[in-house]
């Protein structure tokens, strides 16, 4: 283990080594070797192969809000006795998680979703932004502009989401949205069914497929002269004169500058000892894709969101990602294709058009949930150490921009006022 010590002065930084190859691990390399940094990725799996391939893909800072709303609580605690809600929490003794979840209900208080969104607010309104950065910068991908479509089988269902845009825009974001009449949205939206009897466009968003994305952005690091080294699990880091040792499972260690942690709902298992007290849990979401059988269901041009049900539809290459689920669970428990079923229940009177007995690319992914819902983004305790993670359900709409932010705190010292409040040692 590391000693722990405090840097007197900002010292040049010439090499990096960023531990996870996730869009956030991703970025932050791009965005480091912008400042002339020599990088290096490792990643045990390989690129995208966390929580950045199978998500749905939105860049959707309209949706960026803190999970701990008031409403979570009711709706949690009915969920518990749904074997086919979006909320799964396993029936077995799990002391952490127990303290993790009590934690978390503790802050779900309007004044404590508040005081967290006045953070998400600026990080909102650069999230897009960050994007165009990537792409005029060289990575060969393209996030596509469209409204998301917030569609309801029960037109009162559609009152929390009313509810919610307007206290996101009492916070100071904004936001565009759009009544669409059920008839328009079957002539703009044909896969979406006749049990649909309302919908709500969030305009100003935009989509990825977040596998390629991310294969782009490790492309355009490895063109740049990069490294992006697979089947290298970290086992741990030193302080040592040269900077930072990363020691591997197997296979000789790298030396560099810095070290940015960026490994997702496995953040803890690295940074332990390290000053980062904020608990983190795996909130596992699920997707599969799915046939579009019918020509007249198509095109779908724009993501779908069933609020109600929880489900978020995304089109990905000639068929629909549908996706969803927040299953807390131990990082390496297997998965639970009886997750995924349950989505299948749940969406099929909301789609037309589709084959749901031919899904297949069945996924699940550890979504990374801090306690107080705030990503931890900033230097640890430990000497060229920095931790780039625990951005929860917004790693796609966040992470580009995360990654900007800290490789300048990297490289200059300073602290962006955006980041201040995502001190990993808060």
């Amino acid at each position: 283990m590391a000693q722990l010590a405090t840097e007197s002065a900002h010292r040049p930084v010439e090499s990096a080594v960023v531990v996870g190859a996730g869009m956030v691990g991703l970025a932050t390399a791009w965005h480091l070797q912008e400042h002339g940094v020599e990088v290096t990725v490792l990643d045990r799996s390989g690129v995208a192969a966390g929580s950045s391939w199978g998500n749905a893909g939105w860049i959707s800072p309209g949706l960026c809000v803190p999970l701990s709303d008031p409403s979570v609580l009711n709706y949690g605690l009915k969920s518990l006795l749904d074997p086919d809600s979006p909320l799964y929490v396993p029936f077995k003794p799990d002391p952490s998680l127990a303290r993790f979840l009590l934690g978390f209900a503790r802050r779900c208080t309007p004044g404590q979703w508040k005081r967290t969104m006045a953070t998400f607010v600026p990080l909102n309104q650069r999230a897009i932004g960050a994007y165009d950065t990537l792409e005029r910068g060289g990575v060969q991908a393209t996030s596509h502009e469209a409204p998301i479509v917030a569609a309801f089988k029960n037109p009162d269902d559609a009152a929390g989401l009313e509810h919610e845009f307007d206290m996101i825009r009492g916070a100071g974001l904004d936001l565009e949205t759009e009544e669409t009449s059920p008839d328009v949205l079957r002539r703009t939206v044909p896969i979406i069914s006749e049990h649909v009897q309302r919908a709500v466009s969030i305009r100003g968003q935009r989509f990825i497929n977040p596998g390629e994305y991310a294969q782009a952005v490790a492309d355009a690091v490895t063109a740049r002269g990069g490294r992006v080294i697979t089947g290298a699990n970290v086992r741990a880091f030193q302080h040592v004169r040269e900077g930072v040792r990363v020691d591997l499972t197997a296979g000789e260690p790298f030396t560099a500058d810095v070290v940015v942690v960026a490994t997702g709902a496995w953040l803890p298992e690295l940074t332990a000892g390290f000053g980062v007290k904020v608990p983190v849990r795996a909130g596992r979401g699920y997707s599969f894709k799915l046939p579009i059988t019918d020509p007249a269901a198509r095109p779908v041009a724009h993501p779908i969101y069933f609020p109600y049900e929880r489900i978020a539809c995304t089109p990905i290459d000639d068929g629909l990602r549908v996706g969803g689920t927040m299953e807390f669970c131990d990082t390496d428990d297997p998965l639970h294709v009886g997750r995924a079923d349950a989505i299948a229940r749940s969406g099929r009177d909301l789609l037309t058009g589709v084959d749901w007995e031919a899904r297949d690319d069945l996924w699940c992914g550890n979504r990374p949930v801090p306690l107080d819902g705030l990503p931890l983004v900033g230097a640890t305790r430990v000497p060229g150490v920095y931790v780039n993670g625990g951005h929860g359900m917004w790693g796609i709409t966040l992470g580009p921009l995360s990654g900007e932010l800290l490789a300048e705190q990297i490289v200059t010292g300073r602290v962006a006022d955006e980041l201040r409040p995502l001190d990993p040692l808060r």
